[in-house]
């Protein structure tokens, strides 16, 4: 199966695109994919969490690696529902919220399984150095 990987920069999306990235719980999207998200694909500003516009928002800013697996699980889900759109999810936690590839990858393990999830090729090596062990 050949993979396809998320583009470094996203400047636009199809129809049945969706640009997925990470954010704070408040909803200031003032810095980093989350500012893209804004400017370009409907984040909505006081909105941290879930679907708006052409967008959809991880909260990566409020702790620990733990504190966002449940908000990707989440998202897991959604896409599992909306199986007609693509998701393309950028390096979300690896920016801003400063944590690496190798801490945020394998919360998306599930995801990698999806046909209509891209993920970054950073975080598709970092899971399948994993599956190999």
């Amino acid at each position: 199966m050949s993979l396809r990987y998320t583009p470094e920069n996203i400047t636009s999306l199809d129809r049945d695109e969706i640009f997925v990235f990470g954010s704070n719980l408040q909803g200031l999207h003032h810095g980093g994919a989350a500012r893209v998200a804004h400017e370009r694909f409907g984040a909505i500003m006081g909105q941290g969490v879930g679907l708006q516009g052409q967008s959809y928002a991880i909260p990566t800013m409020q702790g620990g690696v733990e504190t966002i697996k449940p908000y990707v699980d989440d998202f897991i889900e959604l896409a599992r529902e909306w199986d007609q759109t693509t998701f393309l999810v950028t390096r979300i936690g690896c920016g801003i919220a400063g944590f690496t590839d190798e801490q945020i990858a394998p919360l998306f393990a599930e995801a990698l399984k999806l046909y209509n999830v891209v993920l970054p090729k950073s975080f598709v090596d970092v899971i399948r150095k994993q599956e190999n062990k």
